[in-house]
């Protein structure tokens, strides 16, 4: 261990994990709506992303429309393709896209989606060069804002691309945050030593890291999420698991790559002794077994 964020645990040495009815596997997918057009914090502003064409100069249209179509589209497909087979979905939101798109918020509620905190925007980094005033303000603006624009302060937190300074996860906890979602070094749940819950996400899964910067085929990728899915509902048999997706509509949300989410799903679905759940109940099963 080369820090002190969280006690060295393998996983075979832990207490038996316990989800809701006895489930062996809690399912639950992270839906990303990040803005990429946001004015940055100085310090924070990320070096590139990922969609369009490449980096080009400002404005940069076709990366700016990519990112949009999952706002504007592939978001709805994501949605009814997780209420089709039963999985709560989470929604990882930033601010930008809280206050452009008032719509999306209303939308995602009334569907029942939980509202995890994802930063500003897509382009607005957390990272070690802001100063700590500066991060600890943003973590509060952030949630504020948040508050405000969907009723609800949110109780989970996803750095926007991962991005987190060695300072995050305790500010995060003075700042009443449960989780977060950064981690993705686990298959299943366990505590942070500042108080805080990591609920990992499995990030070879993460469809930017599979499709976009692997280059991993769309066939292909359809197989990762099952066969991820085949080896954790077997090794779930004497503890629970965590299955856990993060996805981004304007990449699986696409037509000719929806299907293979579908498929993944109605795969899930036909198992017993599984827990779908958002990630705030995850959190909550987690930390009070019944």
């Amino acid at each position: 261990m080369d820090h002190g964020l969280y006690e060295w645990s393998a996983l075979p040495d832990r207490p038996r994990l316990v989800w809701p009815g006895d489930a062996r596997l809690a399912v639950g997918v992270v839906l990303q709506l990040a803005s990429a057009d946001e004015d940055v914090t100085p310090g924070l502003r990320a070096a590139s992303l990922l969609g369009g064409l490449g980096k080009r100069p400002h404005p940069d249209v076709p990366l700016l429309a990519h990112r949009a179509y999952g706002h504007r589209v592939g978001v709805f497909r994501l949605l009814d393709a997780l209420e089709q087979h039963g999985v709560p979905a989470t929604v990882a939101m930033d601010v930008a896209t809280a206050t452009r798109y008032p719509f999306l918020v209303d939308h995602v509620l009334d569907r029942g989606a939980t509202i995890v905190a994802a930063g500003r925007s897509a382009v607005d980094l957390v990272s070690e060069q802001a100063a700590e005033e500066v991060e600890r303000a943003y973590i509060a603006d952030t949630l504020d804002a948040l508050e405000r624009l969907t009723g609800t302060r949110p109780r989970g937190w996803f750095g926007p691309e991962y991005s987190e300074s060695t300072r995050t996860p305790r500010l995060l906890a003075e700042a009443g945050v449960g989780y977060t979602l950064n981690w993705v070094n686990d298959d299943q749940p366990y505590r942070m030593t500042d108080g805080l819950v990591a609920l990992p996400p499995t990030y070879e899964l993460d469809d930017a890291n599979a499709l976009l910067q692997r280059k991993v085929t769309i066939s292909t990728y359809g197989r990762m999420l099952t066969d991820a899915f085949d080896v954790l509902y077997r090794e779930s048999s004497d503890s629970g698991r965590l299955y856990l997706l993060h996805l981004r509509p304007w990449i699986t949300g696409q037509p000719f790559r929806i299907g293979q989410v579908e498929r993944a799903l109605a795969h899930v679905a036909a198992h017993r002794e599984i827990w779908r759940a958002s990630t705030d109940d995850m959190v909550q099963a987690f930390l009070q077994p019944a």
